[in-house]
Order: C-alpha cells, then sequence, then structure tokens
C-alpha cells in the first residue's frame, strides 16, 4: 500500500505581510506535523492576492523570495525538513523580468523549483494579463513514487494547458491552490467543474482555496477533494480558517471519504460574505469599531446587524439623527435595534444645524433634502474622526445603480457591506438573520468570528435581531413629508429584477424589453444607471459577494453619450 497524507490549510492571509503569512505557515505545519507528508497552502500565501501592483515593485518581490528561503530554512530548523510544504508566492520570470504567479514546494531547507500559473485570468475582478507573465510548463512533483499533478486557480478553469497535458502524465492526484473570491453560486459551480477534471486526468482532485477578506473581495474558502468518479471525499466549512486532512491510498479504485462539511443556507452564505469582508478589512486595517447612521429602515439595521456580528455590539456606535420629518416609529425602530445588539446609541437630532445652514442658504426641494442627508455625514464622520473608528455606508446595490443616494451625505464612509446587496436581498438576508437569532444564534454567533467551538453569542432579547416593523414598513428616506422610495423608483421587487438583467446580463434596452419589461419601466430604469456613474466612482469599498459588483468587474466611462 502507498498511501501519502496531504494536510489542507485553509488560512486568511493579509496582502504584503510577509512576515504574517509566513509565521501562519509556519504555525500551521505544527498542527499538521504529525499527521501529514505534504502541507498545502492557497493560492499567492507569502504575498497575499490579489497583490495588483505590488508585483511590479522588484523591492517587493526580491523580499517575498527571501522570506520563501527563510521559511524553507525555519522548517529545516524546527525539525519538519522532511515535510513537503506547497506555498503560492511571486515570482519572477528571467527572461522578462515580469512577475509570476508562482507556487512553490518548501523541503530539506530549500525552496524548490516550482510551478508557475499557466492561465492568468483576465475578466470579472481579475487584471492577470496587466501584471504577470504566463508559465510554460506543466510540472509533476514526485513524494516517494507517488505522482503529483500542480495546478494554480484558473489553469483548471481553462480547458487545455497543463491539466491537458497532466492527463497523459499517469499522475496520482491533481493539487490544485486557488485564491477564488466569493459569489453566489459558484460553491456548486467549483464542485461540477472539479469534477469534471478528476475525470479528465483519471485521478483525485484536491482544491485548496484562501479564505478571509481583501478590500472589496471575500475569499470563502470552501476546500474540498473529489475522487476520480465525481465523489466528494472531503469539504471545509466556508468562511473560516480550517486545517483539514486527506490520505492518498494509490493502491485503492477510490479513496475513502474524510469530513465533509454541510453545505450553508443560500442566505447565510450572502450574510456571512458581508460580515467576514467587515470583519477583515477592520482588522487588516487596524479599526476596532464602527459608528453609522440608524434611521430606522431596514439598510441601517442590516448593517449594524452585520457590524455587530463582526465586531460586537459594543464596538458599534449607532447614531440617530432625526429630522423633522422623521417618525415616531423610525425613531422607535433605531433604539429597539440598538438596544437588541448592545451598541452605543447617540441621538444628535439634526433641526438646528438644518435651520442654521437655511438661515443663510434658503434652499428648497431636493437641495433642501440633499442638505439634510449631508448633515447626516458630517455628523457621522465627526464620530469617525473623534473615537478613530470606521465609518459604514448602509446603501444598497438598488440604490447604488440608480444613484439613490446622496454624495457626500448618506453615502459617506470608509466601508459599504450592503453595497453589492439589491433591496429585495437586504429583507431577505434581515428576514434570515432573525430566523437565525430564533433559533439561538445570538450576536457574534457566526461561527467565522471565533467560536468555532460552539459559543452562540450574545443571546438577544425574545429571539429578534432587527426589528420587525423595520423590515416590513414601506421604505422611505424621510426627507419630506410621505415621502415613499415609490415616488422616485419603480417597485423593488421589479426595479431588482431590471436591474440584475441590465447590470449583470449586460441586457441593453431591446433585451430588456424582449425579456418582458415595460418601455416605461425600461426607460426609467437606463437612465438612472447611466446617470449615476459617477457617484459610484465615489462610493466606499464594500465586499463583491454577486456575479457581477460595481468597480472591479464594471468599469463604464463616467462621461459618455451613447444612450439607448
Amino acid at each position: 500500500m502507498s498511501t501519502t497524507r496531504f494536510a489542507l490549510a485553509q488560512i486568511d492571509t493579509c496582502v504584503g505581510d510577509l512576515d504574517g503569512n509566513a509565521a501562519k505557515v509556519i504555525a500551521t505545519t505544527r498542527m499538521a506535523r504529525e499527521r501529514a507528508d505534504v502541507v498545502v497552502f492557497p493560492e499567492m500565501t507569502l504575498t497575499g492576492y490579489p497583490i495588483e501592483d505590488l508585483a511590479l515593485r522588484a523591492t517587493f518581490r526580491e523580499a517575498a523570495w527571501n522570506k520563501a528561503n527563510e521559511l524553507a530554512a525555519q522548517l529545516e530548523s524546527e525539525g519538519m525538513g522532511g515535510l513537503y510544504v506547497v506555498v503560492g508566492t511571486v515570482g519572477t520570470d528571467h527572461a522578462n523580468g515580469k512577475p509570476r504567479n508562482r507556487l512553490v514546494v518548501l523541503h530539506g531547507g530549500l525552496v524548490w523549483a516550482g510551478y508557475d500559473k499557466h492561465f492568468l485570468p483576465n475578466y470579472g475582478v481579475f487584471d492577470e494579463f496587466r501584471i504577470f507573465s504566463a508559465g510554460e510548463r506543466h510540472v509533476v512533483l514526485s513524494i516517494d513514487g507517488v505522482r503529483v499533478g500542480l495546478a494554480i486557480c484558473e489553469d483548471i478553469w481553462q480547458d487545455g494547458g497543463p491539466v491537458a497535458e497532466l492527463a497523459a502524465e499517469h499522475i496520482d492526484v491533481l493539487l490544485t491552490i486557488n485564491g477564488s473570491p466569493y459569489e453566489e453560486g459558484k460553491t456548486q459551480i467549483r464542485l461540477d467543474l472539479a469534477r469534471r477534471r478528476a475525470a479528465e486526468v483519471h485521478a483525485p482532485m484536491i482544491y485548496v482555496n484562501q479564505v478571509g477578506g481583501q478590500d472589496d473581495l471575500v475569499f470563502d474558502g470552501g476546500t474540498f477533494v473529489v475522487d476520480t468518479d465525481g465523489t466528494l471525499l472531503q469539504r471545509s466549512p466556508m468562511f473560516m480558517e480550517d486545517l483539514a486532512y486527506f490520505t492518498l491510498d494509490t493502491d485503492r479504485e477510490h479513496q475513502e471519504v474524510c469530513e465533509v462539511a454541510p453545505r450553508m443556507d443560500p442566505d447565510e452564505e450572502v450574510y456571512t460574505a458581508c460580515v467576514l469582508g467587515l470583519k477583515d478589512y477592520m482588522a487588516k486595517n487596524g479599526f476596532t469599531g464602527v459608528c453609522l447612521g440608524l434611521s430606522g429602515g431596514i439598510d441601517s439595521a442590516l448593517v449594524a446587524a452585520m457590524a455587530a456580528d463582526a465586531v460586537g455590539g459594543g464596538n458599534v456606535y449607532g447614531i440617530s439623527m432625526p429630522s423633522m420629518y422623521s417618525s415616531q416609529g423610525s425613531k422607535d425602530d433605531a433604539a429597539d435595534l440598538a438596544a437588541n445588539i448592545g451598541t452605543h446609541y447617540d441621538v444628535q437630532p439634526i433641526k438646528p444645524m438644518y435651520d442654521a445652514f437655511q438661515q443663510q442658504l434658503a434652499l428648497d426641494g431636493v437641495s433642501a433634502e440633499n442638505l439634510q442627508a449631508r448633515i447626516r455625514g458630517v455628523i457621522v464622520m465627526a464620530y469617525s474622526n473623534s473615537k478613530g473608528v470606521l465609518a459604514l455606508a448602509t446603501g444598497n446595490k438598488s440604490e447604488l445603480a440608480c444613484g439613490y443616494s446622496t454624495i457626500y451625505g448618506d453615502a459617506v464612509g470608509g466601508y459599504a457591506p450592503i453595497k453589492d446587496v439589491f433591496k429585495t436581498k437586504v429583507w431577505q438576508l434581515a428576514r434570515w438573520r432573525n430566523s437565525a437569532a430564533a433559533a439561538g444564534m445570538g450576536v457574534g454567533g457566526l461561527h467565522i468570528v471565533g467560536n468555532e467551538a460552539g459559543d452562540a453569542g450574545v443571546q438577544l432579547p425574545g429571539g429578534v435581531m432587527i426589528p420587525v416593523n423595520s423590515i416590513t414598513k414601506a421604505p422611505s428616506a424621510e426627507l419630506r413629508p410621505g415621502q415613499k422610495d415609490s415616488d422616485s423608483l419603480p417597485q423593488y421587487e421589479l426595479l431588482d429584477r431590471v436591474l440584475e438583467a441590465y447590470i449583470e446580463h449586460a441586457h441593453g434596452r431591446a433585451d430588456l424589453l424582449a425579456d418582458g419589461f415595460d418601455d416605461e419601466t425600461v426607460s426609467t430604469v437606463i437612465r438612472l444607471v447611466d446617470r449615476a456613474e459617477w457617484k459610484r466612482r465615489q462610493y466606499p469599498l464594500g465586499p463583491k459577494v454577486s456575479a457581477l459588483a460595481f468597480g472591479r468587474d464594471r468599469r463604464l466611462p463616467v462621461t459618455g453619450a451613447f444612450r439607448e
């Protein structure tokens, strides 16, 4: 019997933190040393991912390569040199001086010659043609006679290339290291792809993925192994660091099933992705608390709930900023939410400041409405500056698409947790979080915040996190008497379907009409979306959770005359 034991190290790295990332490799390898022959880490482990134009700095590449050598030496000095430790880093193409996305194997105190990514993604959030030089060869690593074919992320997504070449090499296992960002529905897509590749190479396939937030991307982990016949042999939990094990027995026709984590509820996936994106953005940028306006509406309520789950209610500063148009119900809903999640809660009425501006400016109409939003923005940013906390913008994707926000008003902030979540999805996520609260998941009860032992978080009174009235009432900015969002926008159930087709599926006017949407709605939505590009360029970062998010995914000119 010939067996090789793999440790699958799903870790959260930080771009540029060479020392911290290397320390994680050492610590994880120590945990795995008694149970593994090979310890596998994600794509660009040492550098973090994506490194964007940092790759173009020769000083950064040199520091990363030196760190790989130091890491190999430290593994050897601690008696772990006999292990094969697979990590990702950045290398240099000595023919043209360009960076390469590289997999290296640390063994015997040395950095073994590795493998360079062959296919470079240049779509969606990826722009690797700009940065990297492509590798030109496939690599088979022999470990005590076991033939391990190596690949990096995009290599398995494209037909041909190294996977096709490895199919002719009689490999015993296909090993791929990945930095694959989360989006709804991608879990099944990856699994289906891996099953095809395993069948293609006639061997089991190991898929190790990065986890954690990096700017506007969230990596969900979900590391897994599939057998030659497509059987799921192992799956790690999503959205948390994990160390799992898989034993390959080359004498067996089919491998033994290991631990398989259950699939998450789809709404739980999206909610958790938003929370992890916020949590890691704060941790990696030195923030310990957040502040945001609490209007009593559903958007600020959901963002506050996510913030409390990310860093605890005691690190959230909720600010109610009522005006002369704020309803008592909204003020009560904001106060109830703050009490439920245990936030700091202040009330800062804006009428005195509004009156002072109006004495000088005498504004009316939209300009008077925007003045209220901008006063609130000033207050939120004042809290951010004075308390050293991160200001959160609470706008959703529907509003961002249509420009239904006030620039330098409710659009202020350093991070926007739900900017890639349509309004109808906002309600859906709020209902999911309340159902989870009713089932016992208190504040901070998500597994990503360090309660893997089963801590359900700080319990909620009555098992409700978000006030039901915030979910059920008609949405309104409350900037004038009787105002409703539907005064300016189509009903959200209709609007979101049009937006999804126009933005995520790139349907033009004729396509939208063929989809069955009426002419007036199509004209309104196209006009609003096209006119709001300048606002979106100035909106804070937020986690990508859909197939196509504003920002990296969708790049349109601000100034353009094409109209449909």
